[in-house]
Protein backbone atom coordinates (compact mmCIF):
# COMPACT_ATOMS: atom_id res chain seq x y z
CA UNK A 1 0.00 0.00 0.00
CA UNK A 2 0.76 3.50 -0.68
CA UNK A 3 -0.38 7.01 0.28
CA UNK A 4 -1.82 9.40 -2.41
CA UNK A 5 -3.77 12.40 -2.48
CA UNK A 6 -6.98 13.17 -4.29
CA UNK A 7 -6.81 16.61 -6.49
CA UNK A 8 -10.29 16.91 -5.16
CA UNK A 9 -8.81 17.88 -2.33
CA UNK A 10 -8.84 21.03 -3.98
CA UNK A 11 -11.40 21.35 -6.19
CA UNK A 12 -12.29 25.46 -4.94
CA UNK A 13 -9.09 25.86 -6.99
CA UNK A 14 -7.23 25.62 -10.68
CA UNK A 15 -5.96 22.06 -11.24
CA UNK A 16 -2.31 23.22 -11.53
CA UNK A 17 -2.24 25.11 -8.34
CA UNK A 18 -3.79 21.89 -7.22
CA UNK A 19 -0.95 20.23 -8.09
CA UNK A 20 1.81 22.45 -6.95
CA UNK A 21 -0.13 22.91 -3.47
CA UNK A 22 0.27 19.10 -3.31
CA UNK A 23 4.03 18.51 -4.32
CA UNK A 24 4.84 21.39 -1.32
CA UNK A 25 2.92 19.46 0.94
CA UNK A 26 5.58 16.06 -0.30
CA UNK A 27 2.86 13.95 -1.89
CA UNK A 28 4.44 12.18 -4.84
CA UNK A 29 1.33 10.44 -6.30
CA UNK A 30 -2.00 11.70 -6.71
CA UNK A 31 -5.44 10.54 -7.94
CA UNK A 32 -6.76 12.97 -10.53
CA UNK A 33 -10.22 14.07 -9.61
CA UNK A 34 -12.51 15.27 -12.45
CA UNK A 35 -15.96 17.36 -12.39
CA UNK A 36 -17.67 19.21 -15.12
CA UNK A 37 -18.60 21.64 -12.04
CA UNK A 38 -16.07 24.35 -11.67
CA UNK A 39 -12.92 25.03 -12.50
CA UNK A 40 -10.86 22.26 -11.37
CA UNK A 41 -10.47 19.95 -14.27
CA UNK A 42 -13.51 18.86 -16.37
CA UNK A 43 -13.53 15.32 -18.07
CA UNK A 44 -14.82 16.94 -20.93
CA UNK A 45 -11.95 18.95 -21.78
CA UNK A 46 -9.67 16.14 -20.88
CA UNK A 47 -11.66 13.69 -23.42
CA UNK A 48 -11.57 16.48 -25.90
CA UNK A 49 -7.57 16.10 -26.41
CA UNK A 50 -5.57 13.65 -24.13
CA UNK A 51 -2.70 14.00 -26.06
CA UNK A 52 -2.55 17.35 -25.31
CA UNK A 53 -3.77 17.13 -21.75
CA UNK A 54 -0.84 14.43 -21.07
CA UNK A 55 1.84 16.74 -22.88
CA UNK A 56 0.38 20.16 -20.26
CA UNK A 57 0.52 17.49 -17.39
CA UNK A 58 4.41 16.57 -17.64
CA UNK A 59 5.58 20.30 -18.29
CA UNK A 60 3.59 20.74 -15.49
CA UNK A 61 4.71 18.69 -12.60
CA UNK A 62 6.52 15.62 -11.99
CA UNK A 63 3.93 14.19 -9.67
CA UNK A 64 2.49 10.48 -10.37
CA UNK A 65 -0.72 10.35 -11.02
CA UNK A 66 -2.06 6.62 -10.22
CA UNK A 67 -5.74 7.09 -10.64
CA UNK A 68 -8.67 9.01 -11.78
CA UNK A 69 -12.26 9.36 -10.42
CA UNK A 70 -15.04 10.82 -11.87
CA UNK A 71 -17.67 13.00 -9.66
CA UNK A 72 -20.61 12.63 -12.28
CA UNK A 73 -21.35 10.14 -14.76
CA UNK A 74 -20.11 10.76 -18.28
CA UNK A 75 -21.27 9.17 -21.72
CA UNK A 76 -19.28 6.29 -22.93
CA UNK A 77 -17.81 8.74 -26.07
CA UNK A 78 -16.47 10.87 -23.20
CA UNK A 79 -15.35 7.56 -21.00
CA UNK A 80 -13.28 5.86 -24.05
CA UNK A 81 -11.47 9.02 -24.26
CA UNK A 82 -10.34 9.64 -20.38
CA UNK A 83 -9.31 6.02 -21.16
CA UNK A 84 -7.34 7.02 -23.89
CA UNK A 85 -6.16 9.47 -21.42
CA UNK A 86 -5.53 6.68 -18.46
CA UNK A 87 -3.39 4.58 -21.17
CA UNK A 88 -0.57 7.73 -21.78
CA UNK A 89 -0.20 8.07 -17.95
CA UNK A 90 -0.20 4.06 -17.24
CA UNK A 91 -3.39 4.63 -14.75
CA UNK A 92 -4.96 1.36 -14.32
CA UNK A 93 -7.45 2.61 -11.72
CA UNK A 94 -10.66 4.61 -12.70
CA UNK A 95 -13.40 5.54 -10.18
CA UNK A 96 -17.36 6.15 -11.13
CA UNK A 97 -20.09 7.29 -9.31
CA UNK A 98 -22.53 4.11 -8.72
CA UNK A 99 -25.73 5.98 -9.55
CA UNK A 100 -27.99 7.85 -7.66
CA UNK A 101 -30.66 6.34 -5.35
CA UNK A 102 -34.01 4.99 -7.58
CA UNK A 103 -31.77 4.24 -10.35
CA UNK A 104 -33.37 0.70 -11.88
CA UNK A 105 -30.71 -1.83 -10.70
CA UNK A 106 -31.00 -3.36 -14.55
CA UNK A 107 -29.81 0.19 -15.88
CA UNK A 108 -27.30 1.00 -13.73
CA UNK A 109 -25.67 -2.80 -14.64
CA UNK A 110 -26.14 -2.16 -18.39
CA UNK A 111 -24.40 1.32 -17.97
CA UNK A 112 -21.45 -0.47 -15.76
CA UNK A 113 -21.09 -3.40 -18.28
CA UNK A 114 -21.03 -0.94 -21.28
CA UNK A 115 -18.15 1.32 -19.47
CA UNK A 116 -16.30 -2.16 -17.97
CA UNK A 117 -15.76 -3.08 -21.40
CA UNK A 118 -14.17 -0.07 -22.70
CA UNK A 119 -11.99 0.10 -19.42
CA UNK A 120 -11.07 -3.89 -19.82
CA UNK A 121 -10.00 -2.98 -23.08
CA UNK A 122 -7.48 -0.85 -22.37
CA UNK A 123 -6.21 -2.38 -18.88
CA UNK A 124 -7.91 -0.41 -16.41
CA UNK A 125 -9.59 -1.28 -13.15
CA UNK A 126 -12.87 -0.21 -12.87
CA UNK A 127 -14.92 0.75 -9.39
CA UNK A 128 -17.82 2.51 -8.17
CA UNK A 129 -17.73 4.74 -4.90
CA UNK A 130 -19.65 3.73 -1.44
CA UNK A 131 -21.23 6.94 -1.31
CA UNK A 132 -24.31 8.68 0.42
CA UNK A 133 -26.98 9.22 -1.67
CA UNK A 134 -25.93 6.65 -4.09
CA UNK A 135 -26.46 2.84 -4.65
CA UNK A 136 -23.58 1.74 -2.75
CA UNK A 137 -24.91 3.72 0.49
CA UNK A 138 -26.04 0.26 1.50
CA UNK A 139 -22.81 -2.19 2.07
CA UNK A 140 -25.38 -5.58 0.32
CA UNK A 141 -26.13 -3.24 -2.97
CA UNK A 142 -22.86 -2.47 -3.18
CA UNK A 143 -22.03 -5.96 -3.38
CA UNK A 144 -24.45 -6.73 -5.43
CA UNK A 145 -23.36 -4.66 -7.99
CA UNK A 146 -19.84 -6.06 -8.17
CA UNK A 147 -21.70 -9.40 -8.25
CA UNK A 148 -23.88 -8.90 -11.19
CA UNK A 149 -21.11 -6.70 -12.93
CA UNK A 150 -18.23 -9.54 -13.01
CA UNK A 151 -15.01 -7.25 -12.72
CA UNK A 152 -15.99 -4.23 -11.08
CA UNK A 153 -14.65 -3.16 -7.98
CA UNK A 154 -15.46 -1.06 -5.58
CA UNK A 155 -13.67 2.31 -4.31
CA UNK A 156 -14.27 2.10 -0.54
CA UNK A 157 -14.96 6.02 1.33
CA UNK A 158 -15.45 4.46 4.99
CA UNK A 159 -16.88 8.26 5.86
CA UNK A 160 -20.31 7.29 3.78
CA UNK A 161 -20.49 4.02 6.01
CA UNK A 162 -19.64 6.12 9.42
CA UNK A 163 -22.21 8.02 9.26
CA UNK A 164 -24.84 7.43 6.18
CA UNK A 165 -28.00 4.97 6.64
CA UNK A 166 -25.33 2.29 7.18
CA UNK A 167 -24.45 3.85 10.40
CA UNK A 168 -23.50 1.45 13.31
CA UNK A 169 -23.96 -1.32 10.79
CA UNK A 170 -20.40 -3.53 10.01
CA UNK A 171 -19.55 -3.09 6.27
CA UNK A 172 -17.04 -5.79 5.97
CA UNK A 173 -18.80 -7.24 3.07
CA UNK A 174 -17.04 -4.97 0.82
CA UNK A 175 -13.49 -5.65 1.40
CA UNK A 176 -13.00 -8.61 -0.93
CA UNK A 177 -14.61 -5.92 -3.54
CA UNK A 178 -12.00 -2.97 -3.37
CA UNK A 179 -10.15 -1.42 -5.73
CA UNK A 180 -9.66 1.53 -4.14
CA UNK A 181 -10.00 4.15 -1.34
CA UNK A 182 -10.46 7.21 -0.21
CA UNK A 183 -10.05 8.44 3.41
CA UNK A 184 -10.81 11.83 5.73
CA UNK A 185 -11.38 11.58 9.43
CA UNK A 186 -15.30 11.59 10.14
CA UNK A 187 -17.83 10.77 12.75
CA UNK A 188 -21.05 9.59 13.02
CA UNK A 189 -23.01 13.02 12.44
CA UNK A 190 -20.19 14.51 10.36
CA UNK A 191 -18.35 12.98 7.33
CA UNK A 192 -15.73 15.10 7.83
CA UNK A 193 -13.72 16.50 11.08
CA UNK A 194 -10.10 17.29 11.60
CA UNK A 195 -8.07 15.00 11.54
CA UNK A 196 -7.54 12.80 14.96
CA UNK A 197 -11.00 13.84 16.23
CA UNK A 198 -12.83 11.14 14.07
CA UNK A 199 -13.93 7.94 14.47
CA UNK A 200 -12.21 6.07 11.33
CA UNK A 201 -10.59 3.57 12.60
CA UNK A 202 -7.23 3.47 10.39
CA UNK A 203 -5.27 0.75 11.85
CA UNK A 204 -8.44 -1.95 11.40
CA UNK A 205 -8.98 -0.56 8.02
CA UNK A 206 -5.67 -1.18 6.42
CA UNK A 207 -5.63 -4.41 8.75
CA UNK A 208 -8.77 -5.59 6.69
CA UNK A 209 -7.18 -4.52 3.38
CA UNK A 210 -4.25 -6.16 4.28
CA UNK A 211 -5.56 -9.67 4.55
CA UNK A 212 -7.42 -8.95 1.11
CA UNK A 213 -4.00 -8.68 -0.16
CA UNK A 214 -5.18 -5.18 -1.02
CA UNK A 215 -1.73 -3.08 -2.03
CA UNK A 216 -3.24 0.06 -3.76
CA UNK A 217 -3.32 3.42 -2.87
CA UNK A 218 -4.73 5.02 0.36
CA UNK A 219 -6.11 7.99 -1.25
CA UNK A 220 -6.23 11.38 0.77
CA UNK A 221 -9.60 13.14 -0.26
CA UNK A 222 -10.69 15.81 1.36
CA UNK A 223 -14.36 17.78 1.01
CA UNK A 224 -12.85 20.91 -0.07
CA UNK A 225 -15.90 22.91 0.60
CA UNK A 226 -16.71 21.85 3.76
CA UNK A 227 -12.14 22.55 4.99
CA UNK A 228 -10.85 25.78 6.10
CA UNK A 229 -8.53 26.87 3.08
CA UNK A 230 -6.02 28.30 5.61
CA UNK A 231 -6.22 24.78 7.39
CA UNK A 232 -6.13 22.66 4.56
CA UNK A 233 -2.64 21.90 4.13
CA UNK A 234 -1.96 20.67 8.35
CA UNK A 235 -4.64 18.65 7.53
CA UNK A 236 -3.25 17.10 4.87
CA UNK A 237 0.17 16.74 5.91
CA UNK A 238 -1.64 14.74 9.44
CA UNK A 239 -3.30 12.48 7.65
CA UNK A 240 -0.68 11.73 5.12
CA UNK A 241 1.84 11.13 8.15
CA UNK A 242 -0.65 9.39 10.01
CA UNK A 243 -1.06 6.87 6.87
CA UNK A 244 2.40 6.39 6.36
CA UNK A 245 3.12 5.43 9.78
CA UNK A 246 0.31 2.39 9.70
CA UNK A 247 1.69 1.06 5.93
Amino acid sequence: MFVAASTGSFADVPFDDACRQLADLEYDRIELWMSEAGEHLKPSEVAADPERFYGHYRELTRLTPVAICLEEEVARETFVELARAAKLFRITQITLPAGPLGTPFNTAIDRLRTLLAVANENGIRLSIKTRIGHLTEDPHTAVELCQAVRGLGLTLDPSHYLCGPNRGRPYDQVFPHVYHVHLRDSTSDSVQVPVGLGEIDYSRLIAQLRRQGYDQALSVDLIADQLDPNTRPLEMRKLRMLLETLI
